[in-house]
């Protein structure tokens, strides 16, 4: 049975799931034979790190993941690929 998560836990899974579903919406600007590649890439990042349970390393993932989200946005505005 899992434990509940307490309100920092909470927090923090609520900003995981948020950059998931941010990095989904951003493939849908990839050209149609990169989409597939990109959100398995995405799905893999994230199931590798599913079982971290140290608040700091999923802080540090977090920032990374918006970091590498946000390059990917912008190499698709240079490449043509609006919003």
């Amino acid at each position: 049975m899992a434990l509940p998560l307490d309100l920092q836990d909470f927090l923090l899974r609520a900003r995981v799931l948020k950059l998931y579903r941010q990095a989904l919406r951003v493939t849908r600007r990839a050209p149609l034979e990169a989409r597939g590649e990109l959100r398995t890439t995405i799905r893999q990042e994230m199931e590798n790190s599913r079982d971290c349970n140290d608040r700091q390393k999923i802080r540090y993932l977090l920032s990374e993941g918006l970091e590498r989200l946000k390059r990917l946005d912008e190499m698709l505005d240079m490449q043509g690929h609006p919003d």
